[in-house]
C-alpha cells in the first residue's frame, strides 16, 4: 500500500505542530501513544455525551469543550509522541487514526444532533459525508499516492476551536440559536456534499486518463 505524502494545510497547522512537539518532549516515558489515543476517544465520548445533557441542563456546554480539549490532546499528541520519540507506527498508527477519527467524529456529531440546538438529521448528515469524505482521502492516498489532510484550510483543530467558541457564545447568550444553528449546518452540508461529488468525478477523470483500457465498466469482457 503506498503511504503517500501528507501535506498539512490548515489555517493552525504550524503553531500547532510546535505545541505538541513541546508536549510531547515532557511527556513521561510511561506513558505511550496509544495511551494518548484512548484519551482522544474518552475525549470524544465526553464531548459528545455532554452536548446531549444540555438538553437537561445548558450548562454542559461547559463540560463539552473541556472534552473537546481533551478529544484535541490524545487525537493529536498521540502521532506527535510517536515521532518525537522515533516509534512512529506507519501502518498501525496510520489505520488507528481513521479508525479513532470516525468514532470521534461520529461521538460528538451524535452528541450535537441530540441536543436542543440542531435538527439530529442535519448532524447525522453531516458525520456521513465527513465520513464519506475522509474515507476519500484514504482511497486517493492509496491510489495516487499523493493526499492532502484537508480539502481546505479548516481542520479537526480548527473545528474544535469552533465549537468552543459557539459554546461559549451559546453559554453566555442562551437565546433561541436553532434557527441561525440549523441554517448554518445545512449550508455546510450542501457545500460538503458537492465538494465529494467534485472531488469524485475528478478521481474518475484521473483513473480515465491513468488506466483507459480499465476505466471501461460499461463494455462487455475481453471487447477491445
Amino acid at each position: 500500500m503506498t503511504t503517500g505524502t501528507r501535506e498539512m494545510r490548515f489555517l493552525l497547522a504550524d503553531p500547532e505542530g510546535r505545541i505538541l512537539r513541546a508536549l510531547a518532549a515532557r511527556v513521561p516515558r510511561s506513558i505511550r501513544s496509544n495511551h494518548l489515543t484512548a484519551i482522544g476517544l474518552i475525549g470524544a465520548a465526553g464531548a459528545g455525551t455532554a452536548y446531549a445533557l444540555t438538553t437537561y441542563k445548558p450548562a454542559w456546554l461547559w463540560v463539552a469543550s473541556a472534552m473537546l480539549v481533551l478529544n484535541w490532546l490524545g487525537d493529536s499528541l498521540d502521532g506527535t509522541l510517536a515521532r518525537v520519540r522515533g516509534t512512529q507506527r506507519p501502518k498501525y498508527g496510520y489505520y488507528l487514526d481513521h479508525v479513532v477519527d470516525a468514532f470521534s467524529t461520529s461521538m460528538i456529531g451524535l452528541g450535537i444532533g441530540l441536543s436542543p440546538y440542531v435538527d439530529l438529521g442535519l448532524a447525522l448528515g453531516l458525520v456521513v459525508v465527513y465520513l464519506a469524505l475522509s474515507i476519500n482521502v484514504y482511497l486517493e492516498s492509496t491510489v495516487f499516492g499523493v493526499f492532502k489532510i484537508s480539502y481546505g484550510r479548516i481542520g479537526p483543530t480548527e473545528v474544535r476551536l469552533l465549537l468552543i467558541a459557539l459554546n461559549t457564545l451559546v453559554g453566555f447568550w442562551p437565546s433561541p440559536t436553532s434557527l441561525v444553528a440549523n441554517w448554518t449546518l445545512g449550508v455546510i452540508l450542501a457545500c460538503m456534499i458537492a465538494l465529494f461529488v467534485g472531488r469524485f468525478a475528478r478521481n474518475l477523470y484521473r483513473l480515465a486518463k491513468l488506466e483507459p483500457q480499465r476505466f471501461r465498466w460499461w463494455e462487455p469482457e475481453g471487447k477491445p
